[in-house]
């Protein structure tokens, strides 16, 4: 069988030229791409083989949609013409299809042994496939590097080039390469299954899934070097793949609150930067700016989030992300409720970063130099040294205390720090406006 074998349009195929079938393949690969991968991997147990005829297909379509039309469930279409090139590598590569064998049996005995586990629900459109969700975990193994585990997200769920993987790791193509070229070798040799984990591994396994895609979302967020102060590419990848689990674990309360924490957050991104993409502090936004919509899909999962069981940090910071969204501006924030919020999140998940942010949330109830002495208290934690918000944290509390010359100086050890041209450009801005008011 050719490739041309899955390229009949069916009924309902839309005729279509160069720019708006490649307009429309570019659209279905955002969308398809992890649920395209997933399927492949499940059918044919071999992440190589399903990442090398998913792209195939991708370029089939290229050729052939311009010509017989953009097919009714363009999805399928892709789906059926890479099984069919797969069948067709294997066919030619009896040595290969040896090694699949292998591969494919150890999938059926995994499969077998957890065929207990209930699948998830339907999504509207015929039901939402259990595959991706397997991918997902099988991407967060705990086996993986941790770097790693975010790399092969971006790169099989996300569907980002490797060259994209490697800006957000601030590493070299050629190096994130090698790292995805070896995770792919380690899930082979471990024989890592393509599988959702039983029941009582969940607890332990959720947490490292979730943690890869807040890592996401906070480099599309908050960028952690070049010429932009956001890559809201990488926050929008973050939310759809947070949505889709959600999707397929509705129940997952920490999963409801990473969803409600992102939304309520990327709604202020138009308003952090402005016209020239200088950056923005929250006390200066427009918040008639902030996505309403977004907020509002937000702060309809925070309840969800937090009732049921005790709450987990995802949904602890989503609440105070929902204290921020409905506040008029800054002086009417509720910041008594968010120190206590932040007291809870310091017993669930204890960290200098939320340490830092309760400090500066005092800071905002009690005064600067409420703040500043929690601050204080904080400089010879490690974790903080080379911390760049820490520096600007103690800068601006220093600064309202007319301490300047300190002041001066904090914003220059964050200057050094500042992996943006924005937040350099910002700190420039604060250390000349104190020199000239000294």
């Amino acid at each position: 069988m050719g490739e041309g074998s899955g390229a009949a349009p069916g009924p309902g195929a839309t005729p279509a030229g160069p720019t708006a079938s490649a307009r429309c393949v570019e659209a279905v690969f955002r969308e398809e791409w992890g649920r395209l991968l997933a399927s492949l991997v499940r059918r044919f147990g071999d992440l190589d083989l399903a990442e090398e005829v998913a792209s195939e297909a991708v370029e089939a379509a290229l050729t052939h949609w311009p010509v017989t039309g953009v097919p009714a469930r363009p999805g399928a279409w892709l789906l059926t013409t890479a099984r069919r090139k797969a069948v067709d590598r294997l066919r030619r590569d009896q040595a290969y299809a040896t090694r699949l064998a292998v591969l494919r049996a150890e999938a059926e005995r995994v499969e077998a042994s957890t065929a207990a586990v209930p699948a998830p629900p339907a999504d509207g459109h015929g039901g939402l496939p259990d595959e991706r969700l397997q991918l997902f975990f099988t991407c967060a193994h705990p086996a993986l590097a941790a770097e790693t585990r975010g790399a092969l997200t971006l790169r099989f769920l996300a569907g980002l080039t490797t060259p994209e993987v490697a800006r957000a790791y601030l590493v070299p193509p050629a190096t994130m390469a090698q790292r995805i070229v070896r995770a792919k070798q380690k899930i082979r040799q471990a024989r890592i299954p393509f599988r959702v984990p039983d029941a009582d591994e969940l607890p332990e396994r959720l947490p490292g899934v979730l943690q890869v895609l807040y890592s996401l979302f906070t480099e599309g967020y908050a960028a952690s070097s070049g010429p932009d102060l956001q890559r809201p590419d990488l926050a929008e990848e973050a939310l759809r793949l947070t949505r889709v689990l959600r999707k397929l674990l509705p129940a997952a309360r920490e999963v409801t609150g990473l969803l409600a924490l992102m939304l309520l957050v990327h709604a202020r991104r138009a308003a952090r930067t402005g016209p020239d993409g200088a950056l923005v502090l929250l006390d200066d936004q427009d918040r008639r700016r902030w996505d309403r919509e977004l907020i509002a899909e937000g702060l309809a999962l925070v309840p969800a989030a937090l009732t049921g069981g005790p709450p987990g940090p995802y949904g602890v910071q989503a609440a105070i992300a929902a204290l921020h969204a409905e506040a008029p501006d800054l002086a009417a924030t509720d910041w008594p409720q968010i120190v206590a919020l932040y007291d809870v999140l310091g017993a669930l998940a204890p960290s200098p970063v939320v340490a830092l942010n309760r400090a500066v949330a005092v800071a905002m109830r009690d005064g600067p130099r409420a703040g500043l002495a929690l601050l204080d208290g904080l400089a010879d934690e490690p974790r903080l040294r080379g911390y760049g918000p820490f520096e600007v944290a103690r800068a601006d509390l220093l600064h309202r205390l007319g301490r300047t010359a300190e002041a001066a100086a904090a914003y220059r050890r964050a200057l050094d720090l500042a992996g943006t041209e924005p937040e350099r450009a910002h700190l420039r801005g604060r250390l000349a406006a104190l020199d000239a008011s000294g």
